[in-house]
């Protein structure tokens, strides 16, 4: 007999982690809203024994969230997988962004304890995440299934000639596969699948979105929706454009 799957959703970890992390609407809508008493999650995880609570506030985990995620060294660029296990309990599960799940090493001395910064195996990465550009959904985008990126984004350190898939992810944390190629003539890098990103977010033609690339150069780049807020759209100067003469 097949097991049913456990409700679950993931989130990538965007800047700004720390102070709270947003439950996606749809998952809040079907197993949250209406079906639970409390606001009081407790997360699990393979890391630790110990367990934490941390307070849900409309559909976002504030209060609690910062010391879990201090607690196993989260970082921006890694994807959390939470699985409803029973009523407001969930197991976490950290991988890093390779998709490879995260190792954890454990102390032995108090001291090394205090070092929470050396709890994960592997390589740090250095990550790039303080670049932003501006989306349009137009007509000749939509059309040519295809979104070419501002010129500026070859300084991005996330991206490099030779990958060739990126991941656009929504602001609900929802991705989407697209490929990606960098034009040597225009010298630009330009997205396919533009078209199922935009219909499947239900886009009309005029709207737009701030984007912002996350990534270390050797892993697969994400393209993240940014919350509307002042700082996001000061920072996003650059435009993609709709259209271009190659």
């Amino acid at each position: 007999m097949v097991q049913p799957q456990e409700p679950h959703f993931f989130q990538p970890l965007l800047p700004g982690f720390q102070t709270h992390l947003t439950i996606p609407i749809v998952f809040f809508s079907k197993h949250i809203q209406g079906k639970t008493n409390g606001n009081t999650w407790t997360l699990t995880s393979d890391a630790m024994d110990q367990t934490w609570q941390v307070i849900q506030e409309e559909r976002r985990l504030t209060r609690g969230w910062k010391e879990f995620a201090e607690a196993h060294d989260l970082r921006i660029g890694d994807i959390v997988i939470f699985k409803l296990k029973g009523s407001m309990v969930f197991h976490v599960t950290p991988f890093g962004p390779s998709c490879c799940d995260i190792q954890y090493t454990y102390p032995n001395s108090m001291e090394e304890a205090h070092d929470h910064q050396n709890n994960r195996t592997g390589a740090r990465f250095s990550y790039s995440w303080d670049y932003c550009f501006k989306a349009e959904v137009a007509d000749s985008n939509v059309r040519e299934d295809k979104l070419d990126l501002p010129v500026g984004a070859t300084g991005c350190n996330a991206l490099n000639k030779e990958c060739k898939k990126a991941k656009l992810v929504n602001i609900e944390g929802k991705a989407w596969n697209v490929s990606m190629r960098f034009n040597e003539s225009g010298g630009f890098y330009y997205i396919k699948g533009w078209i199922k990103f935009c219909a499947e977010n239900k886009c009309h033609i005029g709207d737009s979105f701030v984007f912002n690339v996350v990534g270390d150069g050797n892993t697969l780049p994400l393209m993240c929706v940014c919350a509307p807020s002042k700082e996001c759209l000061k920072s996003a100067g650059d435009i993609a454009s709709s259209s271009r003469v190659n």
